[in-house]
Protein backbone atom coordinates (compact mmCIF):
# COMPACT_ATOMS: atom_id res chain seq x y z
CA UNK A 1 0.00 0.00 0.00
CA UNK A 2 1.35 3.33 -1.14
CA UNK A 3 1.89 6.49 1.39
CA UNK A 4 -1.25 8.79 2.50
CA UNK A 5 1.07 11.16 2.11
CA UNK A 6 2.06 10.37 -1.56
CA UNK A 7 -0.47 12.85 -3.56
CA UNK A 8 -0.65 11.39 -6.87
CA UNK A 9 0.10 13.28 -9.82
CA UNK A 10 -3.32 13.38 -11.43
CA UNK A 11 -4.87 14.88 -8.49
CA UNK A 12 -3.19 18.34 -8.98
CA UNK A 13 -2.61 18.81 -12.94
CA UNK A 14 -5.59 21.03 -14.30
CA UNK A 15 -6.01 18.95 -17.38
CA UNK A 16 -6.82 16.13 -15.74
CA UNK A 17 -10.40 14.75 -14.47
CA UNK A 18 -12.56 16.61 -11.75
CA UNK A 19 -12.70 14.20 -9.14
CA UNK A 20 -15.60 16.59 -7.66
CA UNK A 21 -19.11 14.64 -7.98
CA UNK A 22 -20.71 17.73 -5.97
CA UNK A 23 -20.80 20.52 -3.89
CA UNK A 24 -23.07 22.68 -2.28
CA UNK A 25 -22.29 25.45 0.77
CA UNK A 26 -19.71 24.48 2.40
CA UNK A 27 -19.72 20.94 1.58
CA UNK A 28 -17.80 18.72 -1.08
CA UNK A 29 -18.06 15.42 -2.20
CA UNK A 30 -15.43 13.94 -3.84
CA UNK A 31 -14.97 10.49 -6.41
CA UNK A 32 -12.74 8.91 -4.17
CA UNK A 33 -12.16 5.63 -6.45
CA UNK A 34 -8.99 6.63 -8.35
CA UNK A 35 -6.91 7.71 -5.16
CA UNK A 36 -8.16 4.66 -3.15
CA UNK A 37 -6.69 2.62 -5.94
CA UNK A 38 -3.55 4.68 -6.23
CA UNK A 39 -3.09 3.45 -2.39
CA UNK A 40 -4.05 0.48 -2.70
CA UNK A 41 -3.73 -1.16 -5.92
CA UNK A 42 -5.52 -4.66 -4.68
CA UNK A 43 -8.62 -2.52 -3.68
CA UNK A 44 -10.60 -3.95 -6.57
CA UNK A 45 -10.21 -7.25 -4.57
CA UNK A 46 -11.18 -6.14 -0.89
CA UNK A 47 -15.12 -6.79 0.06
CA UNK A 48 -17.18 -3.57 0.23
CA UNK A 49 -17.07 -3.32 4.26
CA UNK A 50 -12.58 -3.51 3.61
CA UNK A 51 -13.01 -0.87 1.20
CA UNK A 52 -15.65 1.16 3.47
CA UNK A 53 -12.78 1.18 6.16
CA UNK A 54 -9.90 2.13 4.07
CA UNK A 55 -11.97 4.97 2.62
CA UNK A 56 -12.68 6.37 5.92
CA UNK A 57 -9.12 5.58 6.99
CA UNK A 58 -8.43 7.69 4.08
CA UNK A 59 -10.24 10.60 4.59
CA UNK A 60 -9.65 11.15 7.94
CA UNK A 61 -5.97 11.52 7.14
CA UNK A 62 -6.30 13.61 4.19
CA UNK A 63 -8.72 16.39 6.49
CA UNK A 64 -6.28 16.77 8.56
CA UNK A 65 -3.36 16.77 6.21
CA UNK A 66 -5.47 19.80 4.36
CA UNK A 67 -6.06 21.38 7.71
CA UNK A 68 -2.60 21.53 8.56
CA UNK A 69 -1.86 23.56 4.91
CA UNK A 70 -4.76 26.04 6.41
CA UNK A 71 -2.18 26.99 8.59
CA UNK A 72 0.02 27.27 6.66
CA UNK A 73 -2.06 29.28 3.98
CA UNK A 74 -3.12 31.68 7.53
CA UNK A 75 0.51 32.56 8.21
CA UNK A 76 1.83 33.11 5.29
CA UNK A 77 -1.04 34.54 3.23
CA UNK A 78 -3.26 36.59 5.78
CA UNK A 79 -0.26 36.72 8.12
CA UNK A 80 -2.51 35.42 11.24
CA UNK A 81 -1.48 32.26 13.44
CA UNK A 82 -5.24 31.36 14.17
CA UNK A 83 -8.05 30.61 11.84
CA UNK A 84 -11.44 28.99 11.35
CA UNK A 85 -11.08 26.81 8.80
CA UNK A 86 -11.18 23.23 9.39
CA UNK A 87 -11.93 20.02 7.16
CA UNK A 88 -14.01 17.23 8.73
CA UNK A 89 -15.26 14.09 7.45
CA UNK A 90 -19.01 14.08 7.18
CA UNK A 91 -19.85 10.31 6.00
CA UNK A 92 -18.20 8.10 3.73
CA UNK A 93 -20.55 7.00 0.29
CA UNK A 94 -20.34 3.27 -1.36
CA UNK A 95 -22.90 4.78 -4.28
CA UNK A 96 -24.83 7.90 -4.81
CA UNK A 97 -27.15 9.43 -7.52
CA UNK A 98 -26.38 13.27 -8.32
CA UNK A 99 -29.12 14.88 -10.77
CA UNK A 100 -28.73 18.74 -9.64
CA UNK A 101 -28.14 21.04 -6.51
CA UNK A 102 -29.66 20.12 -3.41
CA UNK A 103 -31.08 17.24 -5.79
CA UNK A 104 -29.59 13.34 -5.11
CA UNK A 105 -29.65 10.31 -2.82
CA UNK A 106 -26.70 8.54 -1.36
CA UNK A 107 -26.31 5.04 0.18
CA UNK A 108 -23.91 6.02 2.99
CA UNK A 109 -22.02 3.34 5.01
CA UNK A 110 -20.05 5.61 7.31
CA UNK A 111 -21.29 8.73 9.22
CA UNK A 112 -19.01 10.05 11.36
CA UNK A 113 -16.99 7.24 12.19
CA UNK A 114 -20.09 5.09 12.88
CA UNK A 115 -20.81 2.29 10.54
CA UNK A 116 -24.87 2.82 9.10
CA UNK A 117 -26.89 1.88 6.50
CA UNK A 118 -28.39 4.70 5.42
CA UNK A 119 -30.57 5.91 2.17
CA UNK A 120 -30.25 9.84 2.30
CA UNK A 121 -32.64 11.45 -0.52
CA UNK A 122 -32.81 15.32 -1.33
CA UNK A 123 -35.18 16.98 -3.06
CA UNK A 124 -35.94 14.48 -6.12
CA UNK A 125 -39.58 14.26 -7.76
CA UNK A 126 -40.78 11.74 -5.88
CA UNK A 127 -40.74 13.18 -2.53
CA UNK A 128 -42.99 15.97 -3.29
CA UNK A 129 -46.74 15.93 -1.54
CA UNK A 130 -48.36 15.51 -5.05
CA UNK A 131 -46.53 11.90 -5.79
CA UNK A 132 -49.38 9.86 -5.17
CA UNK A 133 -47.59 7.26 -2.30
CA UNK A 134 -48.04 4.47 -4.57
CA UNK A 135 -45.47 6.05 -7.18
CA UNK A 136 -43.36 7.19 -4.58
CA UNK A 137 -43.22 3.61 -2.90
CA UNK A 138 -42.14 2.34 -6.41
CA UNK A 139 -40.17 5.22 -7.57
CA UNK A 140 -38.13 4.88 -3.82
CA UNK A 141 -37.28 1.33 -4.38
CA UNK A 142 -36.02 1.73 -7.74
CA UNK A 143 -33.91 4.03 -6.38
CA UNK A 144 -33.14 1.70 -3.65
CA UNK A 145 -32.47 -1.10 -6.38
CA UNK A 146 -29.69 0.98 -8.24
CA UNK A 147 -28.13 2.57 -5.30
CA UNK A 148 -27.63 -1.08 -4.72
CA UNK A 149 -26.13 -1.96 -8.04
CA UNK A 150 -29.23 -3.16 -10.36
CA UNK A 151 -28.64 -3.50 -13.75
CA UNK A 152 -30.74 -1.67 -16.74
CA UNK A 153 -32.51 -4.60 -17.89
CA UNK A 154 -33.30 -5.21 -14.31
CA UNK A 155 -34.95 -2.21 -14.00
CA UNK A 156 -36.10 -1.78 -17.03
CA UNK A 157 -38.05 -5.25 -16.58
CA UNK A 158 -39.06 -3.90 -12.72
CA UNK A 159 -40.78 -0.61 -14.34
CA UNK A 160 -42.50 -2.73 -16.96
CA UNK A 161 -43.83 -5.08 -14.25
CA UNK A 162 -45.10 -2.00 -12.72
CA UNK A 163 -46.89 -0.48 -15.59
CA UNK A 164 -48.84 -3.29 -15.72
CA UNK A 165 -49.87 -3.56 -12.70
CA UNK A 166 -51.78 -0.25 -12.51
CA UNK A 167 -54.65 -2.04 -14.86
CA UNK A 168 -56.16 -3.45 -12.10
CA UNK A 169 -55.59 -0.98 -9.42
CA UNK A 170 -58.16 1.12 -7.50
CA UNK A 171 -58.71 4.82 -8.92
CA UNK A 172 -57.61 6.46 -5.52
CA UNK A 173 -54.20 4.81 -6.14
CA UNK A 174 -53.65 6.06 -9.25
CA UNK A 175 -54.74 9.70 -8.91
CA UNK A 176 -52.57 13.18 -7.63
CA UNK A 177 -53.05 14.52 -4.34
CA UNK A 178 -53.39 18.04 -4.68
CA UNK A 179 -55.09 20.97 -2.80
CA UNK A 180 -57.51 23.63 -4.70
CA UNK A 181 -57.03 27.46 -4.46
CA UNK A 182 -58.73 29.86 -5.96
CA UNK A 183 -61.45 28.46 -8.07
CA UNK A 184 -63.80 31.27 -8.93
CA UNK A 185 -60.73 33.31 -9.92
CA UNK A 186 -60.50 30.60 -13.04
CA UNK A 187 -64.18 29.64 -13.51
CA UNK A 188 -64.93 32.08 -16.30
CA UNK A 189 -69.00 31.00 -16.34
CA UNK A 190 -70.98 27.77 -15.03
CA UNK A 191 -72.60 25.11 -16.81
CA UNK A 192 -76.21 26.57 -18.68
CA UNK A 193 -78.98 24.61 -20.18
CA UNK A 194 -76.58 24.33 -23.25
CA UNK A 195 -73.65 23.70 -21.44
CA UNK A 196 -73.48 20.58 -18.55
CA UNK A 197 -69.75 21.87 -18.18
CA UNK A 198 -68.04 25.34 -16.97
CA UNK A 199 -65.72 27.25 -18.51
CA UNK A 200 -62.20 28.63 -17.86
CA UNK A 201 -60.38 31.04 -18.04
CA UNK A 202 -56.56 31.19 -19.47
CA UNK A 203 -54.27 29.87 -17.19
CA UNK A 204 -56.34 27.77 -15.47
CA UNK A 205 -54.64 25.16 -13.56
CA UNK A 206 -55.21 21.66 -14.55
CA UNK A 207 -56.54 20.72 -10.29
CA UNK A 208 -59.10 23.70 -10.56
CA UNK A 209 -60.48 22.77 -13.56
CA UNK A 210 -60.60 18.88 -12.47
CA UNK A 211 -62.45 20.02 -9.47
CA UNK A 212 -64.87 22.33 -11.24
CA UNK A 213 -65.94 18.88 -13.63
CA UNK A 214 -66.53 16.99 -10.61
CA UNK A 215 -69.03 19.39 -9.17
CA UNK A 216 -70.58 20.04 -12.24
CA UNK A 217 -71.09 16.37 -12.93
CA UNK A 218 -72.55 16.34 -9.67
CA UNK A 219 -74.64 18.76 -10.16
CA UNK A 220 -75.41 17.26 -13.82
CA UNK A 221 -76.32 14.06 -12.08
CA UNK A 222 -78.75 15.54 -9.24
CA UNK A 223 -76.18 14.50 -6.64
CA UNK A 224 -75.30 17.39 -5.45
CA UNK A 225 -77.39 17.62 -2.55
CA UNK A 226 -76.33 14.22 -1.33
CA UNK A 227 -72.43 14.48 -1.37
CA UNK A 228 -70.06 17.09 -0.75
CA UNK A 229 -68.54 19.71 -3.54
CA UNK A 230 -65.30 21.04 -3.86
CA UNK A 231 -64.30 24.02 -2.69
CA UNK A 232 -61.22 26.31 -2.17
CA UNK A 233 -59.11 24.84 0.43
CA UNK A 234 -60.08 21.23 -0.08
CA UNK A 235 -57.27 18.91 -1.01
CA UNK A 236 -58.54 16.30 -3.48
CA UNK A 237 -57.30 13.80 -5.53
CA UNK A 238 -57.80 13.90 -9.36
CA UNK A 239 -56.69 11.76 -12.65
CA UNK A 240 -56.82 12.09 -16.42
CA UNK A 241 -59.40 10.53 -18.45
CA UNK A 242 -59.70 9.01 -21.65
CA UNK A 243 -62.47 9.92 -24.95
CA UNK A 244 -65.70 9.50 -23.14
CA UNK A 245 -69.20 10.90 -23.79
CA UNK A 246 -68.93 14.05 -21.92
CA UNK A 247 -65.89 14.71 -23.76
CA UNK A 248 -64.00 15.96 -20.57
CA UNK A 249 -60.06 15.14 -20.13
CA UNK A 250 -59.90 15.39 -15.91
CA UNK A 251 -61.88 14.81 -13.04
CA UNK A 252 -61.10 15.24 -9.44
CA UNK A 253 -62.67 14.34 -6.38
CA UNK A 254 -63.03 13.63 -2.74
CA UNK A 255 -61.92 10.69 -1.66
CA UNK A 256 -64.15 10.51 1.49
CA UNK A 257 -67.38 11.34 -0.41
CA UNK A 258 -67.86 9.60 -4.00
CA UNK A 259 -70.50 9.04 -4.77
CA UNK A 260 -70.87 5.50 -6.95
CA UNK A 261 -72.49 7.20 -9.98
CA UNK A 262 -69.26 9.17 -10.83
CA UNK A 263 -67.16 6.85 -9.28
CA UNK A 264 -68.00 4.20 -11.70
CA UNK A 265 -67.75 6.90 -14.59
CA UNK A 266 -64.04 7.14 -13.78
CA UNK A 267 -63.44 3.82 -13.03
CA UNK A 268 -64.39 3.48 -16.64
CA UNK A 269 -62.42 5.89 -18.25
CA UNK A 270 -59.88 6.61 -16.47
CA UNK A 271 -56.58 6.74 -18.31
CA UNK A 272 -54.25 4.47 -16.94
CA UNK A 273 -51.37 4.98 -19.64
CA UNK A 274 -51.15 8.81 -18.72
CA UNK A 275 -51.19 8.68 -15.23
CA UNK A 276 -48.29 6.13 -15.78
CA UNK A 277 -46.85 8.68 -18.37
CA UNK A 278 -47.22 12.07 -16.42
CA UNK A 279 -46.47 11.15 -12.99
CA UNK A 280 -43.75 8.52 -13.29
CA UNK A 281 -42.31 7.94 -17.04
CA UNK A 282 -41.29 11.44 -17.35
CA UNK A 283 -39.30 11.32 -13.95
CA UNK A 284 -38.08 8.14 -14.95
CA UNK A 285 -36.46 9.48 -18.49
CA UNK A 286 -34.73 12.22 -16.98
CA UNK A 287 -33.36 9.31 -14.17
CA UNK A 288 -32.16 7.28 -17.09
CA UNK A 289 -30.31 9.91 -18.46
CA UNK A 290 -28.82 10.94 -15.47
CA UNK A 291 -27.62 7.90 -15.15
CA UNK A 292 -26.01 7.69 -18.79
CA UNK A 293 -28.46 5.06 -19.78
CA UNK A 294 -30.35 6.62 -22.44
CA UNK A 295 -34.25 6.23 -22.95
CA UNK A 296 -36.50 4.28 -20.55
CA UNK A 297 -37.53 1.53 -23.17
CA UNK A 298 -41.14 -0.62 -21.67
CA UNK A 299 -41.25 -3.66 -24.57
CA UNK A 300 -41.59 -7.03 -23.73
CA UNK A 301 -38.38 -8.19 -23.47
CA UNK A 302 -37.48 -11.24 -26.80
CA UNK A 303 -36.05 -13.08 -24.14
CA UNK A 304 -39.46 -13.71 -22.04
CA UNK A 305 -40.87 -14.35 -25.38
CA UNK A 306 -38.79 -17.64 -25.99
CA UNK A 307 -38.70 -18.29 -22.68
CA UNK A 308 -40.89 -21.93 -21.32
Amino acid sequence: MNNIEEIPEFMCRPEDKNLCTYSDTDSIYLHAYPLLKHLNPEFDNLTPDEQDDLLENMALKYQDLITEYYDILAREAFNVNTHRLEMKTECTIRSGFFSGKRRYAQYITKKEGMNVEDIDVKGLDFMKSNFPPLFKKFFNEILNDILFGATREATDKKILEFKNSLDTLPIEMLAKPTGVKNMKQYIASGPTADAIFSTFENKAPVNVKAAARYNDLLRFKKLHKKHSQIVTGDKIKWVYLKDNPYKIDTIGFLPFDLPEGVSKFIEKYVDREKAFNSILKNKLEKFYQDLGWGSLTLNTYVSDFFSF
